[in-house]
């Protein structure tokens, strides 16, 4: 009766069977030994035309997986499994239904793994489960690349770039976005041109074609603008606009903390200025007026609004009219004898065409940065990751890879 429910719920059918179940409840360990009756033949691709060929058993080796645990119990299957001899001579061992793409495993058991390591830093997967770490990377590193194998990169046209580092200063990897459909289609170690050519390399080793991404958008970095532009011949390049923003926000604060040397009232003043008005709260809003009177003639209040008014350049509703408000607000930066903001105007100007360019593709990394906030997440969980095991994170949590597709028992999330 019990060998009889096990094999319903492990679905064990034939030829296999269960032969005996042992459970032992000291060492809080069930075991289960499956068998298959005598006589059973079992499916192999024959060698000369590739369908499945039956086959008989020529010889067994013992195998033993871990399973879903019983309870609180580890439940461990344990077979003889079958080794088939080929027309040719050649020795095979057969798989079965059960076993999962790493050895030791079953299906379930990897896809528990994956399912938990998407919600949990794997050290903490590893005290769980009694897998080590590197048993667990191996299962993560070994899905992705089963998974990312058959991918289809032909219809990619739009893309996002941008590096993220694995601690601040340290071993860079850059992330390639697809923004049609929102997820890290590939990544590369480092943030140097080289990454664009290794972008290519597999794009079109899976059916793309560089002539086929017609939009790019990234940062002001010589190194992806460099890579761009000698290995993606049809692709436009759209400075992301956060980027840019953020590039204005350091020069308002460079503004303020050198005026704050001379001035006690912008002490503790650093987040009035960095943030945007409807993020202020009312003591900010109290403060940010009263700097603002005209007889303070402040410096830093006049940085503030020039970037305030390049934010607004974004809600131009024409290309010609974009444009015109941008080189008026390009001739004030760079008349207002605030060295921080000629300087950056100064970079805009010599990036003039990819900001322009805004209007018309109206793309962005703000897809690129929602992904980035969810690595950086799962690196303070873990408190850190070696650089290829950041990748592998990368690809699990921002790739949207289905990998039911390799395993019929994940749950696509």
């Amino acid at each position: 009766m019990m060998t009889e429910l096990f094999q319903q719920a492990l679905h064990i059918d034939s030829p296999w069977l269960i032969k005996s179940i042992d459970f032992d409840a000291d060492k809080k360990r069930l075991d289960i030994y499956i068998d298959f009756k005598r006589g059973s033949t079992f499916s192999y691709p024959d060698i000369s035309t590739g369908k499945a060929k039956q086959y008989k058993a020529y010889d067994t080796i013992q195998k033993t997986w871990q399973h879903l645990n019983f309870f609180e119990y580890e439940c461990h299957l344990h077979t003889r499994v079958p080794r088939i001899k080929r027309d040719d001579g050649k020795v095979r061992l057969i798989s079965t239904p059960w076993q999962g793409k790493v050895s030791g495993f079953t299906l379930l058991f990897e896809a528990l793994l994956i399912q938990l390591c998407k919600a949990m830093p794997v050290h903490n997967v590893s005290q769980l489960t009694g897998v080590s770490d590197h048993k667990i990377w191996r299962v993560l590193d070994t899905y992705i690349a089963l998974v990312k194998k058959d991918e289809d990169y032909s219809a990619i046209s739009i893309i996002g770039i941008d590096e993220t580092s694995i601690a601040k200063g340290h071993d860079y990897i850059t992330l390639f976005v697809d923004l049609v459909e929102r997820k890290t289609q590939f990544i590369s170690t480092g943030k140097d041109n080289k990454t664009v050519v290794n972008f290519v390399e597999e794009l079109e080793s899976k059916q793309g074609d560089r002539q086929n991404i017609k939009q790019v958008s990234c940062d002001m970095s010589p190194a992806f603008i460099k890579g761009v532009k000698e290995n993606l011949p049809q692709a436009e390049i759209t400075f992301d606009k956060f980027h840019i923003i953020k590039l204005i926000n350091e020069a308002v604060d460079q503004v303020r903390r050198e005026e704050a040397q001379g001035n006690p009232l912008l002490k503790g003043t650093r987040f009035i200025f960095l943030k945007n008005k409807a993020n202020l709260t009312e003591k900010q809003k109290e403060i940010k007026a009263s700097l603002s009177l005209a007889k303070l003639n402040l410096k830093s209040i006049r940085a503030l609004q020039i970037r305030e008014t390049f934010q607004q350049i974004y809600q131009a509703e024409t290309s010609e009219q974009f444009e015109a408000l941008l080189k008026r607000w390009y001739y004030w930066a760079t008349h207002s004898q605030l060295a921080p903001m000629i300087k950056v105007a100064k970079t805009i100007k010599r990036h003039w065409d990819g900001i322009l360019n805004w209007k018309k593709s109206q793309i962005n990394n703000g897809i690129l940065e929602g992904l980035n906030s969810v690595l950086q997440a799962a690196k303070r969980k873990a408190r850190g990751y070696k650089i290829k095991h950041f990748k592998t994170i990368a690809y699990l949590l921002t790739g949207k890879l289905d990998f039911s597709k390799v395993n019929s028992h994940y749950l696509p999330t």
